[in-house]
């Protein structure tokens, strides 16, 4: 038997070699995390306050809010500390509650995405009995749905992570504990693991996306009927919105767990989750926001 040190802490080096850029990226990712948890918690207020904005669109939208901004909350402070000290410590519990956390909100995006697409493709394939399907009992049934999924799927994968054997090795080159980068600190078999995750993620991640990408070959396909050219504008107006946050949401998870690791460097990996985990949660609220009088008007009827 070999002599380990067992491992109690993990060490995050963040974005290595940033010298005297360190304290401008931290203003602006303190910035973005700023304004990004106040576009989400309005988003969840105007909703919550709002008669005009109580449809199942908007709901939906209100619980990707929250998603977002149970993510920017959990991933960005040790973000912001592993920029200004150029690395950050952090307990290995604490590492795994920071990733079931963040799988949990990962996987509920998927999930929610879905459900969104299906609210879309309702209302452009069936506008008649949209109303009568899409009723605020059916959209909680909906949402509590996805809850109870994401909080079966994804212990089972961070268990599966928590229960190696974590020895010698405590430096992750990454600015949160992510899966796959967790499982390289393990001196213990993670065959079993990877297979695991690999096997969740088909109905967490993978069962999801194509039932949106069929939702909107259906919706395409609607559209084209459409003999007017405003009538297609106005329908694909309503799914714009929706269609540009899945193709940064999905473009970013394939690039950095569909493509192999081994042909991009770890830089490039690194800004591609920094790109769903920090920019994402900033820009979604804005796509949503910014094409939408609905919410414009809302938010214009609550400040008076």
């Amino acid at each position: 038997m070999k002599n380990h040190s067992m491992v109690s802490e993990i060490i995050l080096l963040g974005f290595l070699h940033l010298n005297n850029y360190k304290f401008l990226i931290f203003s602006l990712i303190f910035l973005v995390h700023i304004l990004t948890i106040n576009e989400n918690a309005l988003i969840i207020t105007l909703v919550t306050i709002s008669q005009n904005l109580h449809s199942p669109m908007f709901f939906f939208l209100q619980q990707l809010s929250l998603s977002d901004l149970l993510q920017s909350m959990v991933i960005v402070p040790i973000l912001l500390k592993t920029v200004i000290n150029e690395g950050a410590k952090i307990s290995l519990i604490g590492c795994i509650v920071q990733l079931y956390i963040f799988g949990v909100t990962e996987a509920l995006q998927c999930l929610l995405l879905t459900v969104m697409s299906y609210d879309r493709y309702l209302a452009i394939c069936n506008p008649l009995c949209y109303s009568s399907i899409m009723n605020h009992r059916f959209c909680v049934k909906l949402i509590l749905m996805s809850w109870l999924l994401v909080l079966s799927f994804i212990p089972v994968t961070v268990i599966s992570a928590a229960t190696q054997e974590f020895c010698n090795q405590n430096t992750i080159n990454h600015f949160f504990c992510d899966y796959f980068p967790l499982l390289e600190l393990s001196c213990s078999d993670t065959f079993l693991a990877r297979i695991l995750t690999k096997t969740v993620s088909v109905p967490a991640i993978l069962f999801p996306f194509m039932l949106i990408i069929g939702s909107y070959i259906c919706i395409a396909h609607e559209i084209l009927k459409i003999k007017s050219n405003i009538g297609r504008q106005k329908a694909f107006s309503t799914c714009s919105s929706h269609l540009a946050v899945v193709s940064i949401f999905y473009g970013t998870l394939i690039g950095i767990y569909v493509v192999p690791t081994r042909n991009q460097s770890q830089t490039i990996n690194k800004l591609l989750s920094l790109l769903y985990t920090v920019v994402t949660p900033f820009i979604n609220p804005m796509i949503y926001s910014l094409k939408n009088e609905q919410l414009k008007n809302a938010f214009k009827a609550t400040m008076q």
